[in-house]
C-alpha cells in the first residue's frame, strides 16, 4: 500500500505547528505518570488557536519547490520582541573543511561566545587539544576516557518502562504501533545518553552573564530560574526536567523513523519489520501523530518557552529535510552543500538543538559559551552520525545494518560517498541528477564508487572533521566525567560497524 507524500507532509508540518502552539504550564516528576498527567488542561488564551489555525493554514498551501514549511513572512507574523529568531546551525558552525571550499561563519548571535578558556578558570584540562586523530593512530587509549553508555545506564534503566506509559492510550493498535520501538527495538538509545551526559557535563560550568545586544535581549534569555552544580545535580528539579527532555528527544526520532518508513516504504528497522509492515500505513502515521503529540504534551511542561521554541524548531526541521529530500531540484543533487544541509535537517538538528535545550534548563542563557558548545557540538557530531550511517550503507551487511543495505540509492538519494566518486567521475553527475532511475544506474555508479579508494576515504575524512570539530567545542567546556564520556561517544560514532 502507498501512501500519498504530500498529505504526510502535511501532517508533519501540522505537528509541527501543534508543538510551537502547545505550552501548557503543568510539571510532572521525571519518569513517572501520575494520574492527572493526561488530563485536559484548559486553554488560557484564545491566541493560542488562532496560531495553530494559521500555522494549519500555510501548512496546508501546495508546497513549492524550495524545501520550505513556512514562508518568510508567515514566520515574521509569529514574532515578538521577545521570541527567539534562531539561525540554522550550517549558518553558525562549518559546513565543510577550507579545502573543500568551506567557510567559517562569521560571528553572529549563537555563535559569538567561543572562548575556549573562559569557562575553565584555573583548573587544569588533562584533554586539552586532544584530537580524536590521537585515539584513531593509538597514541592514546580510548579506554581512559569513561565509557559514554555505563555511565548513564542506571539514570536511563526506567526509561523504557516509563515511556511505554507516556505513550498509552485506550486503543490499543494505535498504542502499540507508538510502543513497538520502545519494548522490542529500542536500539542503544543514543540519543537520551547524548542528553543525560551533556546534563551533567553543562553542570559543572558555572553561568554566565551575557551582555544585552540590539535583539532585544532574547539571546540573553532561556535560561531556567534554577541553577545547580555538579553536587547538587543529581536528583534536582534540573535533573528531572533534563531527563524528560531526553525522553521527548526519543519520541521525536522515533516518529520520525515510523513516518520515514511509510515514506520510503521500507520493510525493515532496527533488525525488525517496520512499523507499517506490522500494521498498516494509516497505522504508521497515526501512531508516528501520536508520538508527536505525546512529546508536545511533555515539551509544554517543561515549563521554558525558550526550550519549547527550539525543539519545535528542531521538529521544523525534520519536515523541512523530508521536503528537501523529496523536492530538491537535480542541479543541487550533485553538491556536497545540499547532501550536508539535508543530514542536518534530518539528523543533526534534532541532536544540536536538544543539546542547547539541555544547556537552558540548566540555567545557561541562549547566547551563553556553554550553551554554544552544546549546539556546536551537537551539529557535528550529528552530521559524523549520518556520514557513518551513509558510509556503512555501502560497507555493512543488511544483517549487521539492521535495515537494507544500499537503501539510499534505492530511493534515489546520494551521499557523501557517491557524492566524491561524482567529483572524480564526472559521468556519475547525469546518474545522480536522474536519481538513479534508469535500468543499470545504480550498478553503474557502484562500479565507479569502487574504482578506487579515495571517494570512500574522503567520505570517512568529511566524517572525522566533523567528529574532531565536535570534540573542539566539547573542550571548551570544563573538563568532567560527562565531557569526556562525550568525546568516547563521538569516537564511537566514527568508528562504530553499525
Amino acid at each position: 500500500m502507498k501512501t500519498n507524500r504530500k498529505s504526510s507532509g502535511r501532517k508533519y508540518a501540522l505537528a509541527a505547528a501543534f508543538l510551537a502552539a502547545n505550552m501548557n504550564n503543568v510539571s510532572v516528576s521525571a519518569f513517572s505518570t501520575p494520574s492527572s498527567y493526561f488530563r485536559s488542561v484548559p486553554s488560557s488564551e484564545s491566541r493560542t488557536t488562532k496560531h495553530v489555525m494559521r500555522a494549519m493554514a500555510v501548512a496546508a498551501k501546495p508546497q513549492s519547490k524550495a524545501p520550505v514549511v513556512v514562508s518568510e513572512e508567515a514566520e515574521e507574523l509569529s514574532h515578538s520582541a521577545t521570541t527567539l529568531r534562531l539561525t540554522p546551525s550550517y549558518d553558525l558552525f562549518q559546513l565543510l573543511a577550507e579545502e573543500e571550499g568551506g567557510v567559517v561563519p562569521e560571528s553572529m548571535t549563537g555563535n559569538s561566545h567561543r572562548d575556549p578558556h573562559v569557562l575553565k578558570g584555573d583548573k587544569e584540562d588533562t584533554l586539552q587539544n586532544v584530537k580524536l586523530v590521537d585515539f584513531l593512530e593509538k597514541k592514546k587509549k580510548i579506554e581512559t576516557l569513561p565509557d559514554p553508555f555505563k555511565m548513564v545506564e542506571k539514570e536511563l534503566k526506567p526509561f523504557a518502562d516509563s515511556i511505554k506509559e507516556l505513550v498509552s492510550t485506550d486503543q490499543a493498535i494505535l498504542s502499540n504501533a507508538a510502543k513497538h520501538f520502545f519494548e522490542k527495538r529500542h536500539g542503544k538509545r543514543f540519543r537520551p545518553t547524548i542528553v543525560q551526559l551533556m546534563a551533567k557535563a553543562v553542570a559543572a560550568a558555572e553561568p554566565e552573564k551575557i551582555e544585552v545586544n540590539g535583539d532585544g535581549g532574547w539571546d540573553a534569555s532561556g535560561a531556567s530560574d534554577v541553577t545547580v552544580n555538579e553536587s547538587n545535580h543529581q536528583g534536582s528539579e534540573v535533573w528531572r526536567k533534563q531527563a524528560q527532555l531526553g525522553q521527548i528527544v526519543e519520541m521525536i526520532h522515533v516518529a520520525s523513523l515510523i513516518h520515514d518508513d511509510v515514506l520510503d516504504e521500507a520493510d525493515t528497522r532496527r533488525g525488525g519489520e517496520a512499523v507499517h509492515k506490522l500494521y498498516s500505513n494509516k497505522v504508521a502515521v497515526l501512531g508516528g501523530d501520536f508520538l508527536l503529540a505525546r512529546a508536545s504534551l511533555l515539551l509544554a511542561r517543561l515549563e521554558n518557552t525558550a526550550v519549547v521554541q527550539i525543539m519545535a524548531t528542531a521538529l521544523e526541521s525534520l519536515v523541512s529535510g523530508e521536503i528537501m529530500q523529496l523536492k530538491s531540484p537535480p542541479e543541487t543533487l550533485v553538491k556536497m552543500e545540499t547532501y550536508l544541509r539535508k543530514s542536518y535537517y534530518k539528523t543533526a538538528s534534532l541532536i544540536c538543538y536538544a543539546c542547547r535545550s539541555t544547556a537552558l534548563l540548566g540555567g545557561h542563557n541562549y547566547s551563553s559559551t556553554v550553551a554554544t558548545a552544546c549546539e556546536e557540538f551537537g551539529f557535528h557530531m550529528g552530521l559524523a552520525f549520518q556520514i557513518q550511517d551513509d558510509i556503512l550503507d555501502f560497507t555493512a551487511a543488511e544483517n549487521i545494518l539492521g535495515k537494507p543495505a544500499l537503501a539510499d540509492m534505492d530511493l534515489g538519494l546520494s551521499t557523501a560517498p557517491i557524492l566524491y566518486a561524482a567529483q572524480e567521475y564526472k559521468e556519475l553527475q547525469p546518474l545522480i541528477m536522474r536519481r538513479f532511475k534508469k535500468k543499470g544506474d545504480k550498478q553503474t555508479a557502484l562500479e565507479y564508487l569502487y574504482k578506487g579508494p579515495d571517494a570512500m576515504n574522503k567520505a570517512r575524512g568529511l566524517a572525522l572533521f566533523h567528529a574532531e570539530k565536535a570534540v573542539e567545542a566539547l573542550l571548551r567546556l570544563p573538563q568532567s566525567e560527562a565531557r569526556d564520556a562525550l568525546i568516547r561517544l563521538t569516537y564511537v560514532v566514527i568508528t562504530r560497524k553499525k
